[in-house]
This record gives C-alpha cells, sequence and structure tokens, in this order.
C-alpha cells in the first residue's frame, strides 16, 4: 500500500511588524521574495525598511536595501523620524544600504542584456555583512529602461531566482499600475507573496489598508486591513484574528453610582463586558463614564478615555461641577486621555491609534466617549464594523468597554445611531422627561444580559456630590420628576397632614368621651359601692338582732324549763325525808 508523502511546512520569515505576522501566519516566506505594491505614499518603502530594521534589532538578521531612488542619506533622515537610527544600524553592520542611480538615456537595450553587474553588487552587500533579508526599492526603476516585454520578464525572473539563491528573503517594492497590481504587471505572477498597499481619500479623510494577494504554499488572511504610519512605524489592524472564543468573567465592578449598582443585581457591571449608555444631548452620559472611571482609579485600576467631542482639560473643568476630580488619576498615571476629531483621519486609523494606545497603556477600563461622532469620518456600516471590532477586541483582552451614544431627538430612543446595541451586554438609557416646565433626566436599564436587573425607572439627578437616582412618583397622570414630583409630594403631604390632624381631633373626641364614660362608670361604682356597703351593713345589722332573738328566745326557753322543774323538784325532795323516817 501506497504511503502519502509527508508535505513540510513552509518556513516562514516573521516581519516583527504589528499585525502583519498575525495576518501572514507567522510572516513572509523564508527565502522567496515578496512584492509590496500599491501607489505612491501608500507606505511601501516603510515596509519594506521596517521589515530589515526589525530583523536586525529583534530577530538578528542583518539586512541589505537596494534603493533606486533615495540615497543614504535621504534615507537616514526620513526614517530618523520614526525613531530609526540607520547610520547607527550601518556601522555596526545590521544593515548596508546601497544607492544605485539609474539614468534611462544610458541604458542601451540589446538581445544580451541583462543585469549580471546589479546581481554582483547586490551579493556583494549581502555577503559583506551576511545578510538574511534583502529590500529593493523599487523595481520599475530597475526596469526601466526594459521595452521588450519578453526580456522583462526573463530579467525578473532571473532576479528573483538569483535572490532565492543566495537564501534571503526579499521584499521587493513595485508601483502600482492602471489596469494591474504593478506597472509592468509581471511581477505578481513571479513573486512567491504579493501584498497590495492602498491609500484613499474619501470626503477629504485619508485611509490606509493592506491585502495579501496571494501567498504560495500558506493560509493567509484574504481580508482588506487597516494599518497606521505613526512615529512607531509601521502596524496594521488584524481583523480576521478576532473571533468569539473570548472568556466570559464572573467578576463584578461597581459602576461608582451605589443605586445603579444597586439595580444591577447588587454588584455593578460584570468585568470585561461591554456596556452602552445612550441618550439625547445634556442627559449625562459623561456624567456617568465619569464615575465608572473615578471608581475604577479608586481600585487601582488603569483607565484609557478616547473622547471626540471635549478636550481632556475640558472634560476634568467640567466633572469638577458633579464632585468628580479626574485630574487626580492623570497625574497618578491611572487615567489617560487620547482627545481627538473623528474627522482628524479616517475610520480605520482611528481604530489601528485606538489599538496601539490600548497595548501600550493597557488599561482595565476604556471609555469611548461618544462613538456616535464617528459617523461624521464613515458610513454608519463601517463605524459598526469598525465597533465590532473594537468591542470584540476589548473583549479578548479582558477590558471592560463603556461606550456613550448620543441619539436623535424625536427618533426612537430604544436603538442606536451606529446600531451595535446588539453587540453590548449592558445597555442603560438615559431619557429627558419634561413636565411642569422643567426637563429632567430618568434612567432605566434595557439589558443587562447574565445578571438579575432592576426593571423601573429612576429619577437621574447630578448634584455637587454626583449623579444621584431617585425614585419617580408614577401617578395616575404617568411619570412626574422635578418641580411637579415636589408639588404632588407637597400636595400628597398636606393630605397626609390633614388627614392625620383629622385622626387626632377624633381621636382627642374619642379620649373624652372615654375619660366622661369612665367617670360615669367611676361615679356608678363608687354609687354602687356605696349601696352594697349599706346592704352590707343592714345585713349585718339584721344578722345581730336576728342574734339578740335567738339568744332571747333561748333563755325564755330555759326559764320556762326551770319552771317546769321545780314542782317535781319539791316531789323528790319530800319522798327522801319520808324515807329517811
Amino acid at each position: 500500500m501506497a504511503t502519502k508523502k509527508k508535505t513540510e511546512a513552509l518556513m516562514k520569515c516573521p516581519t516583527g511588524i504589528k499585525g502583519l505576522d498575525e495576518i501572514t501566519g507567522g510572516g513572509l516566506p523564508q527565502g522567496r521574495p515578496t512584492l509590496i505594491c500599491g501607489g505612491t505614499g501608500c507606505g511601501k518603502t516603510l515596509l519594506a525598511m521596517e521589515f530589515l530594521i526589525r530583523g536586525a534589532t529583534e530577530f538578528g538578521e542583518p539586512g541589505v536595501y537596494m534603493s533606486f531612488e533615495e540615497k543614504s542619506e535621504e534615507l537616514a533622515k526620513n526614517f530618523a523620524s520614526l525613531g530609526f537610527d540607520l547610520d547607527d544600524l550601518a556601522v555596526r553592520k545590521k544593515i548596508a544600504i546601497d544607492y544605485v542611480h539609474i539614468e534611462r538615456s544610458e541604458i542601451e537595450e540589446t538581445g544580451e542584456y541583462d543585469l549580471e553587474g546589479l546581481f554582483i553588487r547586490l551579493g556583494h552587500a549581502i555577503d559583506s555583512i551576511g545578510a538574511k533579508r534583502v529590500a529593493i526599492d523599487t523595481v520599475e526603476a530597475l526596469f526601466s529602461g526594459f521595452a521588450n516585454e519578453v526580456i522583462l520578464r526573463a530579467e525578473l525572473r532571473r532576479l528573483f531566482g538569483f535572490l532565492k539563491s543566495k537564501g534571503v528573503t526579499a521584499v521587493i517594492t513595485g508601483e502600482q499600475g492602471e489596469k494591474s497590481l504593478t506597472r509592468f504587471g509581471l511581477e505578481e505572477y513571479v513573486a512567491d507573496c504579493v501584498i497590495f498597499l492602498s491609500h484613499k481619500v474619501d470626503q477629504q479623510i485619508a485611509t490606509r489598508r493592506l491585502r495579501i494577494v496571494k501567498y504560495r504554499g500558506s493560509a493567509h488572511g484574504t481580508n482588506e486591513y487597516p494599518f497606521l504610519i505613526d512615529e512607531q512605524g509601521f502596524s496594521v489592524m488584524p481583523i480576521s484574528s478576532i473571533g468569539l472564543d473570548h472568556a466570559a468573567s464572573v467578576e463584578r465592578v461597581s459602576s461608582g453610582i451605589a443605586r445603579l449598582d444597586t439595580m444591577l443585581g447588587g454588584k455593578g457591571y460584570y468585568r470585561g463586558s461591554s456596556v452602552l449608555v445612550t441618550g439625547t444631548a445634556g442627559t449625562g452620559k459623561s456624567s456617568m463614564a465619569a464615575h465608572f472611571v473615578d471608581a475604577a482609579c479608586r481600585r487601582g485600576e488603569r483607565c484609557l478615555y478616547f473622547a471626540f467631542e471635549e478636550s481632556r482639560n475640558q472634560i476634568i473643568r467640567n466633572m469638577r461641577s458633579i464632585g468628580i476630580n479626574l485630574e487626580q488619576w492623570v497625574n497618578k498615571g491611572l487615567l489617560e486621555f487620547r482627545n481627538s476629531r473623528p474627522t482628524m483621519y479616517g475610520l480605520e486609523m482611528h481604530l489601528v491609534t485606538m489599538h496601539k494606545a490600548i497595548e501600550s497603556f493597557k488599561p482595565a477600563i476604556v471609555v469611548v466617549d461618544p462613538i456616535s461622532n464617528l459617523v461624521a469620518a464613515a458610513s454608519d456600516l463601517e463605524v459598526k464594523s469598525m465597533l465590532s471590532r473594537l468591542i470584540d477586541f476589548l473583549k479578548m483582552k479582558g477590558i471592560t468597554a463603556f461606550c456613550t451614544d448620543l441619539t436623535s431627538v424625536g427618533g426612537s430612543l430604544e436603538r442606536t445611531d451606529v446600531g451595535i446595541s446588539s453587540l453590548m451586554d449592558t445597555w442603560l438609557l438615559l431619557q429627558a422627561i419634561e413636565g411642569s416646565g422643567e426637563r429632567n433626566r430618568g434612567l432605566y436599564i434595557l439589558k443587562s444580559r447574565g445578571m438579575e436587573h432592576s426593571n423601573q425607572v429612576r429619577e437621574f439627578r447630578l448634584s455637587d456630590s454626583g449623579a444621584l437616582l431617585i425614585d419617580v412618583y408614577v401617578g395616575a397622570g404617568g411619570v412626574l420628576t422635578g418641580a411637579g414630583r415636589v408639588a404632588q409630594e407637597a400636595k400628597e403631604r398636606a393630605e397626609t397632614l390633614e388627614r392625620d390632624q383629622d385622626i387626632e381631633a377624633k381621636q382627642r373626641d374619642i379620649e373624652r368621651k372615654k375619660a366622661v364614660i369612665e367617670a360615669k362608670i367611676k361615679a356608678l361604682r363608687t354609687e354602687f359601692e356605696a349601696e352594697r356597703d349599706e346592704l352590707e351593713r343592714a345585713i349585718a345589722r339584721e344578722k345581730i338582732h336576728q342574734k339578740a332573738l335567738d339568744e332571747d328566745t333561748r333563755s325564755m326557753a330555759r326559764a320556762r324549763m326551770s319552771d317546769d322543774l321545780a314542782p317535781e323538784k319539791v316531789s323528790i325532795a319530800k319522798a327522801g325525808k319520808r324515807g329517811r323516817r
């Protein structure tokens, strides 16, 4: 039985560029050429140079940079702004930069023309520092003198074959063509890996994206990925690496408002969950965010605050009016603000910038205030996609997200302008309640996944000591707040007082009647006792009189008995006398 031949995994050369290694599955194909193509200003040169620099500084792989457009002095100045010291790397033989000047008028095309001299020069540079990586910028300048497509294709194959023979991982840049990825339209067929960079401007907002067109022998991300060029260099936001397999914590964190914690089962939000607070302008969304941040900082946790409406100093000043001092946490390094206008740059740039800030600051709490302002930088669908990736990223990191959203006046309150409520674990609604010539605030919980929560409306007040949640008055006419509630409560107190006074008056009448009745009872009891005493005395007298009568009767009986016995005694006496005789 025939055995299946085991295939060897393609070796990867890590770029060291944040995000790029993730979507390429570990880096560029080792020992093979990679083509980086795109329009002017999209970042091809930066990507090629950073690939060499990070290889030399992070992976111990020296590199050769061959330029046909910029001299080494110009390159050193350009990359110094990004913190890359090319001169120092060149002195330490970590990087070799070779500038080759090509003048088209000096090129004489013949059937036997080739680039053997360039190969010798490039080979010497590779051998001189033991290079493992090579960058050629750009291929158009190298082949600008060729008009014969047959010769061009042959020389391209020779160049790519030479680089493979040297065992180096090569990056070659190319300008985008009108109807193809590159100007000649041939390089992408020869290269083992092709990366396309785009730089688009839509409604005066620039957006950069990266796409891997092909990658021979390796699985790779096929979507468009936003990337950022800033003072730290090149970084990519890997969308496809984020899934729905993040952990779900059971730990709870306080909202910073004690009564709200009570409404949320008595413990607050789940750590690592996403919280959304919606409401019209002026309902107190930012104030709730400040309470949450203040509570987290008091626990010693780091907080990152992305603000798209107000400056840091303005937020700090405004929160002092409700008794929250955020400046102390800024000074202690627990709170960091990132304030910018949504239209400052593209939506994907915002996303990558936020990712870099989160990776750098490592917060436990992230506030985005408000997410609705991002609509100014892109469409609703793009904003929803961007926020979905941000929320997934924060959940993957176990970071609690607190987002505010400005809802439209007159629209449905139970929906968001960017439609991300389904992504949120807890959704709080701040509603303006108008009545009695006043505009007050009410708060209720639309949902809070995985926990018991209150279904009641609370009046939301902002005071000098912070946010307060008060039971609203619900009567026959509906919910009353503010002055209407005060008037109703005063009316109820007056009615209660009147009822209490009536009850007290009736109680006093009853007490008086009771006293009268008790006095009558006492008098009757006294009269009764007097009559009873008189009766007892009469009975006693009668008993004494009866006793006397009885005694007299007995005396008389004794007397009569004595009289009856007297003759008999005389007879007996006489008889005695005769006997003695």
